[in-house]
């Protein structure tokens, strides 16, 4: 059985999603950036180890990737996965798990990386919304993508409204991005595309 590791910053609703949808994943460990945040005690709960390292407790980002390494090294994960994790992690630290970090991103990629994807959707008046699953690399939100779901962006829509429709579209694919590493089926093209080959019956 592979094995994982999810990385949050609040209430893990991704990690939760990951979880309940039984991928196959053997999640060992749920780790926060975080202490106060409410998804290491949901993932106590459900006898997952959870972790919280504070990066405030570290004088650089390099220190905080150092701790957070050694944390995951500890679990021997196949996937890390970033489920809401706020914040940006050294190039050092991409290249000691290549192609084994996938994160969540809310929105279309290319379009609308970084923060505030929904308010700067409206603004820019996009007809579609969404949200895609990557590969994390050194570049912020623009490594190879595994999956991606379109949302209709509606008339009347809020931040607030968009972005519930797009969590639910986010919950759907991240279990079925996790499946697809699970089955082998995710290749690496050249010029690090992903190619999602077919199920064999």
């Amino acid at each position: 059985m592979k094995s994982g590791v999810i990385l949050i910053s609040g209430r893990g609703s991704n990690m939760r999603s990951i979880v309940e949808a039984r991928t196959g994943l053997e999640v060992r460990a749920v780790i926060s950036n975080r202490p106060e945040a409410q998804g290491l005690e949901w993932a106590r709960s459900q006898g997952i180890a959870a972790v919280a390292i504070d990066h405030k407790a570290h004088a650089t980002r390099e220190a905080f990737d150092a701790a957070l390494a050694a944390e995951i090294d500890r679990h021997s994960p196949d996937l890390i996965l970033l489920a809401g994790f706020m914040r940006i992690l050294t190039p050092a630290f991409m290249t000691r798990y290549p192609r084994r970090i996938l994160n969540i991103h809310p929105s279309l990629l290319p379009s609308f990386p970084g923060l505030h994807t929904h308010r700067r959707a409206l603004d820019a008046g996009v007809k579609v919304h969404g949200c895609t699953v990557h590969v994390v690399t050194s570049a912020l939100d623009a490594g190879p993508i595994v999956a991606q779901e379109a949302v209709p962006v509606m008339a009347g829509d809020t931040e607030e409204s968009l972005a519930a429709r797009v969590l639910e579209a986010e919950h759907r694919i991240y279990p079925q991005a996790v499946r697809w590493f699970l089955e082998g089926r995710v290749e690496f093209l050249p010029g690090d595309i992903v190619q999602v080959r077919a199920a064999t019956s």
